[in-house]
């Protein structure tokens, strides 16, 4: 039986509890592959990627900083990645890699469908304009939020994003240092990295805040403990972290290798168990 090699290429990558979940992937399904992290600073990315390949590597799952840098390395990519301009999951082809990007579809179904969210009618405001928040802004929008305001320490990256969703009437971009005169918002997102500094605490206006919203960070771990501390600390009615995000993401690139959707709740919850640190509260 022929065993298939993935891998997820990251730096740092020891935190990453992506092979655990492709475990549980494999056995659910019965499929053979080995799954491996892959520790890749960026100057040496593209170099350890051709390795990979030429070693029999069939699918990559990226981390930071590595998104935008895979996606020019990319043969063809699908819609999401190419409004993204980054990817978060390689295929091997005949004539090279095909990149996807599967963080949005992830984000929505963890809130939507796990966390039994209405995303609807929600001011939104979404911190960052990386390569992350290229993958969700879209399916924000059409998840139906009524008004999206892009934030980010470099304001030009803000003002790209807007002008990529070609929706003046719903997305605009803000100065991030101006965040205590935007009001008050019902959905609020940590796109940044900034969690993963040592020290790092989030200095946010509390007053971003009312009695309905929802405080999400995309990261998990350590990672997201300042931005979900501000967040309680605010008093936000819901908070939820960035694992049920990376387990439905994760199910949709296993899908997008193999052709078959694994069941995630089983996997969250035993993830969950083990990051009881950070709990959704409701």
């Amino acid at each position: 039986m022929t065993i298939e090699r993935f891998a997820v290429f990251g730096h740092p990558i020891t935190h990453s509890l992506s092979p655990h979940i492709y475990k549980a992937f494999a056995e659910q399904t019965g499929i053979a592959m080995e799954y491996t992290a892959i520790d890749a600073p960026a100057p040496d990315f593209p170099a350890l990627l051709e390795r990979f390949a030429a070693e029999g590597g069939r699918g990559v799952n990226l981390t930071l900083p590595l998104k935008e840098i895979a996606f020019g390395l990319c043969s063809r990519t699908g819609p999401r990645a190419q409004f993204a301009k980054a990817v978060n999951t390689l295929k091997c082809e005949d004539d090279g890699w095909y990149g996807d990007n599967t963080d949005g579809s992830g984000l929505i179904r963890d809130l939507t469908g796990r966390q039994l969210l209405d995303l609807r009618g929600r001011r939104t405001l979404l911190l960052g304009a990386g390569g992350a928040a290229h993958g969700i802004a879209p399916v924000l929008l059409d998840a139906g939020v009524l008004e999206l305001v892009i934030v980010n320490r470099t304001p030009a990256r803000a003002d790209a994003l807007m002008d990529a969703l070609g929706d003046p009437a719903r997305a605009h971009s803000r100065y991030w240092d101006d965040l205590d005169s935007q009001g008050d918002f019902e959905l609020i997102i940590n796109a940044t990295s900034a969690g993963r500094g040592e020290g790092v605490e989030f200095d946010l206006p509390l007053g971003l805040c009312n009695r309905m919203t929802l405080a999400v960070d995309l990261n998990y771990g350590e990672a997201a403990i300042p931005f979900l501390a501000w967040a309680r600390s605010a008093e936000c009615r819901n908070v939820v972290d960035g694992l049920g995000m990376l387990v439905e993401q994760a199910a949709d690139s296993f899908e997008l290798w193999h052709g078959v959707r694994p069941e995630t709740d089983p996997v969250y919850d035993i993830l969950r168990q083990h990051n009881a640190l950070l709990v959704t509260v409701d």
